[in-house]
Order: C-alpha cells, then sequence, then structure tokens
C-alpha cells in the first residue's frame, strides 16, 4: 500500500515523472502520466491538474515542450511533454568515458560520478550504457585525489605554496611515502602553478621550491598536502616560465611530463608515422627533406620524454640532434642488444 502523499507533492512528482521517463525521443501523454502518478507515487489526480502543473513547472523556467491537439469542442489538449535535456545523451556518454579511461581516478570515487552523470538522463540511457565499465584493479589506491585537488585548487587560486608527501608503488603493489636517506618521509614544498589531465593522468606543474626549475608531479601520488602561507615563487623566477606558462607548449614539450632541460631535436621518421607524431608533438613542428618514404622532423622537446618517444618508435625513427640525445640513444640501445644476447648465449 501507498502512503497517501499532500497534493503539494503533486508538482514534484510530475517534474520527477518528466526526469526520468522522457527526452525528445520519448513523450509522454496526460494519460500516461496519470497513470504513472497512480502506480509509483499512490497519487490519483485529473488531467486538469496534470495541465495546470505542467505549465506552472514551465512558468518557473523548465524547459518542457508539448504538442496542441485540437479537439471537437474546440479546447486544444496538450499531450506529448518531454523534457530538454542540458546534457545530450552522447554529450554524457562522452564525460563518462573520459571517467572509466580515467588512471587517476580512484575505482570507487569514479562509480559515483558515473552514477551523478547518470542521473542527468533518464531511464533509457542507464540502459545503453550498462555494458560499459573499467577495471578496479587498474585504477589508483589514492583516496585523497579529490581533497588533493581541492587544497591544490585553493592555493593556486591564492598564490600560496603547499606541502605534501609523494608516492610510489613498491612490489607489494601498494603506494608508498618516499624517504630520505635517513629514512624518514620526504616532504616537498612546492609553488603550485597548473593542473593538467594528459596521457589519462593528471599533474601539477609547479616548482620545486629548492631548484629553479620547472617539475611536473602526478596528483594521484600525491598525500597529506597542505596549505602554507608563504607566497608563491614568481614565474619569471623558473626556468622556462620567463614569459609565464604556455600550456599547449608546454604540453607538447613534455610528452610525459618529465622534469628536466628542453632541446630542438631532429630525427628521420618513416612517414607512416606521421599521424602517431602530430599526435604526441601537435603542429608546431616543421618537416623537410622528404622523400617517397622518410622525413626529417625537428621538434622543441623535452630531452628525457624524447629519449623513450624514441625507443617506443624506434622501428621508424633515428635521432639526428643534438649529439648527446644520439649518444644516450645508442648506449641504451646498446643495453638492450646485450641484455637479449646474454640471455640467449
Amino acid at each position: 500500500m501507498y502512503t497517501k502523499q499532500p497534493k503539494k507533492m503533486l508538482i514534484f512528482n510530475i517534474l520527477d515523472i518528466l526526469k526520468k521517463y522522457t527526452d525528445e525521443k520519448h513523450s509522454l501523454s496526460q494519460n500516461d502520466i496519470l497513470n504513472i502518478l497512480e502506480k509509483e507515487y499512490g497519487m490519483k489526480v485529473n488531467r486538469k491538474s496534470i495541465k495546470r502543473n505542467i505549465m506552472d513547472l514551465i512558468e518557473y523556467g523548465y524547459d518542457i515542450n508539448y504538442r496542441e491537439v485540437e479537439r471537437k469542442d474546440n479546447e486544444p489538449m496538450l499531450t506529448d511533454f518531454y523534457m530538454n535535456r542540458e546534457f545530450a545523451d552522447e554529450e554524457l556518454r562522452i564525460l563518462i568515458d573520459s571517467l572509466l579511461f580515467s588512471k587517476y581516478i580512484p575505482y570507487n570515487q569514479c562509480r559515483k560520478l558515473v552514477e551523478k552523470l547518470e542521473g542527468l538522463s533518464n531511464k533509457y540511457f542507464a540502459y545503453k550504457i550498462r555494458h560499459i565499465t573499467n577495471l578496479p584493479e587498474n585504477l589508483p589506491d589514492n583516496k585523497e585525489l579529490f581533497y588533493t585537488i581541492s587544497v591544490l585548487d585553493e592555493a593556486i587560486a591564492n598564490k600560496k605554496k603547499v606541502v605534501f608527501h609523494y608516492n610510489e608503488y613498491g612490489t607489494d603493489k601498494k603506494l608508498h611515502i618516499r624517504t630520505r636517506k635517513d629514512g624518514k618521509p620526504a616532504e616537498y614544498v612546492v609553488n603550485p602553478y597548473q593542473m593538467v589531465a594528459t596521457n589519462g593522468r593528471y599533474y601539477l606543474i609547479c616548482n620545486y621550491d629548492k631548484y629553479d626549475n620547472v617539475s611536473n608531479y602526478r596528483i594521484d601520488r600525491i598525500t597529506d598536502v597542505r596549505l602554507t602561507e608563504d607566497k608563491v615563487k614568481p614565474q619569471k623566477n623558473v626556468k622556462g616560465l620567463e614569459k609565464g606558462l604556455d600550456l599547449p607548449k608546454h604540453m607538447a614539450e613534455h610528452i610525459y611530463m618529465f622534469s628536466g632541460e628542453s632541446a630542438t631535436v631532429v630525427f628521420r621518421a618513416d612517414k607512416k608515422i606521421i599521424s602517431a607524431i602530430i599526435d604526441w608533438f601537435g603542429k608546431d613542428i616543421s618537416f623537410f627533406d622528404e622523400d617517397e618514404n622518410e622525413v626529417t622532423v625537428s621538434v622543441y622537446v623535452n630531452l628525457d620524454a624524447m629519449k623513450y618517444w624514441i625507443m617506443q618508435y624506434s622501428c621508424y625513427v633515428k635521432v639526428l640532434g643534438p649529439q648527446s640525445l644520439v649518444d644516450t640513444v645508442k648506449a641504451d640501445m646498446e643495453e638492450i642488444y646485450n641484455k637479449y644476447n646474454k640471455a640467449e648465449s
């Protein structure tokens, strides 16, 4: 048996029905709404009450569509009610996919966010995405993530330094705080400038207070963050940020978000991977000396990151300069060869 609801709840129940059951492809007649009210809410009302309350909702600012149908008595009847959604299902799908394929949001928090996004649509949307999931074992363990983001947001907005512990995984597959040589937890005092998401990870672009260069820290590895009263170091005093943070340029230079020196790198590449080159470095690159199969590429990039990129695409590229990078790649290739050669012998 339903508990009889007061009449003042009628308008809220009608709104709930429109949110739950309607969109541009799914509308309800007045009779449909009457039946749902009786079946799911235990309310018996007449059609005039439905029309009056929907008109009130529209007057209050709710974006509700309907169609007028002429009747024999010349009084139009309203039908085919549905709510226009702030987010289209396709937009919600993109947002949910971004959450599910992120590598920095803990599983339980990710599921709660997905449920909130599902709630912005109707029951038909939940049916569409029931087969989408992510793997809990592939997601981070840091339960402080959202708190950390909140503190960093406040620090960046108020130009304050922060202090935190930084973590790394051990062979037990758990996060452990980095320690100093004496075994005590290492504290990082940093000047935060920007948070960015790239490669499925969330990073803090900042300056480690001891030095004068740019650092990038994984936010899901940060714990015990504290806001200080100390003002941040001006960006003009940080090497690479003298003219401020050019975010697109910074992201193109730091493809793996490594810190350290950037320089112009020239390499010869198989034209099969031109799309991959643009995906990684953007369009602020130069192509020249092109022939049928290969092209020479020039890009300004972080050298440590470039070394790893070259190893990833080693079958398709040959680094030409700077010489220091050529020597490093050669040494790494020889070490790899020796490891496999030793294993076979």
